[in-house]
């Protein structure tokens, strides 16, 4: 679970969008994991499983408290990205890239943070939302036309 612990986490903040809902709900899902590990079937994906307990959680708490948002959003600048690039410009360029993911709407956020930083297929993105595979690619081809037209309005795109 420990290997699994900082994608958990980063997937929670990508939900929450505040560092403190986050660190609740990965707890809560490591929790919730360890209650129901007898649930868990031998030889599937220990992620994914993990990943849906947590959206679940999450998808409850949002019935429960319509008014969950609000304050204490977290600023992209505050976020520990790794970097893991020596080139100034590329490092750049990816911090205005996350900074326009963060302006998604959730479901399209989501999506990308699964299949582009999680590496999830397009199959697995769509068992751990409980979503039809064409919903996350469509979802995908959202984000990437919001993030392009932005971009690209903004002078930041490649030309």
């Amino acid at each position: 679970m420990a290997e699994i612990f900082p994608r958990l986490w980063r997937y929670c903040l990508v939900l929450t969008r505040n560092k403190d809902n986050a660190n609740d709900l990965a707890q809560a899902a490591c929790e919730r994991a360890l209650e129901k590990a007898d649930k868990f079937k031998t030889g599937t994906h220990l992620d994914r499983w993990v990943f849906r307990i947590a959206q679940r959680i999450w998808l409850n708490e949002l019935r429960s408290q319509a008014v969950r948002r609000g304050g204490g959003l977290v600023s992209v600048d505050d976020v520990d990205v790794p970097d893991t690039k020596t080139d100034t410009e590329t490092n750049i360029y990816a911090s205005q890239v996350l900074k326009e993911v963060y302006l998604l709407p959730e479901a399209q956020r989501i999506a990308v943070l699964l299949v582009y930083v999680e590496g999830f297929s397009y199959k697995d993105a769509a068992q751990v939302l409980d979503i039809p595979i064409g919903t996350v690619m469509s979802r995908l081809a959202a984000a990437r036309g919001r993030i392009s037209k932005r971009m690209d309005r903004e002078g930041t795109g490649s030309e």
